[in-house]
């Protein structure tokens, strides 16, 4: 057997194994909170947002700024779970290759 071609079937494996990590991290979900759970912000691990909740008491048609604020907060945490998780699973499958690009 090549060294060639068993270099090929070892990346085709590691491509198969991180498109399944890839699949499986775009159905973890991470959830973050600001401003005392006014804001709630749910993220899928594939660095997408699933949704955003507000409570009502926190709208105040005066103060915009703010409640822009505490979603801005909420998304970046979630994003940051999200990311952490994203790059631990993926991190498991290369062994801490740099492969610029692929994810």
């Amino acid at each position: 057997m090549s060294s060639i071609g068993k270099l090929m079937r070892q990346a085709q494996r590691l491509q198969q194994q991180m498109e399944s990590v890839q699949a499986s991290l775009a159905q973890k979900t991470v959830e973050a909170k600001s401003g005392g759970g006014a804001v709630t912000v749910v993220a899928r691990c594939d660095n997408s947002i699933a949704s955003i909740k507000i409570l009502p008491d926190a709208v105040n048609p005066q103060d915009v700024p703010f409640l822009e604020d505490l979603v801005l907060t909420a998304v970046n945490q979630a994003l940051r779970q999200a990311k952490e998780i994203s790059d631990k699973e993926m991190g498991a499958i290369t062994n801490g290759l740099s492969m610029p690009g692929l994810f």
